[in-house]
């Protein structure tokens, strides 16, 4: 009796010893994916944040050349987006540009993608430039349903966005032939029509609603060492 009660008390002990030791382990192991996880979040946020500065520095510097040639314009330094009120280009329910839209395309276009293309360090870091199109959402003079307003709207932001894309393919203006063949492989068009509205105050601004706006998309990797002040 002795000696089975002995060896019960030992393999329970062993049991301890066994269960201890898988307990340090799962926690070990708990331990490791924690700080990879840290790790991959903590780089995951670094390149975010390498992003909004690459799109910071960029947008600037495109502000600061459409101010200096004073053409109006909105710059969203965070979003690296410059934002065209349709006033300026389009004449109400029209997705071809007026008089006016080409003057000013005419003056913006060169100055826009001049500063983009000539500089190599900025130029060679850039996977897209996407031109988009957007309304209010007021109701479509014409529309009778809800569906047939969202499709009219829809329709008219995408035209409007190809417009703008048809004058930066089609027409002449000074450094073009430079950056010719890359403006194909980089230029890319969409329309929002009224999914973004611009709220103020809780409310619609349907006059800023109504814009055409035009997005730089960045690679990966930092350049802002590399980007000409």
């Amino acid at each position: 009796m002795k000696y089975i009660k002995y060896k019960s008390e030992t393999q329970g002990g062993d049991e301890n010893v066994f269960w201890v030791t898988m307990s340090d382990l799962l926690l070990g192991l708990v331990v490791v994916f924690l700080v990879l996880f840290v790790f991959a979040i903590t780089g995951f946020t670094q390149t975010k944040v390498n992003e909004h500065e690459k799109q910071y520095e960029v947008t600037e510097k495109i502000a600061k050349e459409l101010q200096k040639n004073n053409i109006k314009a909105e710059a969203d330094k965070f979003s690296g987006t410059i934002k065209i009120s349709d006033l300026e280009l389009f004449a109400l329910n029209s997705a071809e540009l007026s008089p006016k839209g080409k003057a000013y395309m005419s003056k913006f276009v060169p100055v826009y993608l001049n500063t983009i293309m000539k500089d190599e360090k900025i130029k060679e870091n850039i996977t897209r430039i996407i031109i988009e199109g957007h309304t209010d959402s007021q109701t479509f003079a014409g529309a009778k349903t809800e569906e047939e307003k969202y499709y009219k709207n829809m329709d008219l932001s995408l035209r409007r966005a190809s417009a703008v894309a048809q004058y930066i393919v089609f027409s002449k203006y000074p450094g073009k032939e430079n950056y010719r063949s890359d403006l194909f492989k980089l230029l890319s068009v969409e329309g929002k029509g009224p999914s973004e509205p611009v709220m103020v105050n809780g409310q619609e601004d349907y006059a800023k609603s109504r814009r055409v706006e035009l997005k730089l998309v960045f690679k990966d990797k930092s350049i802002l060492d590399s980007i000409k002040k």
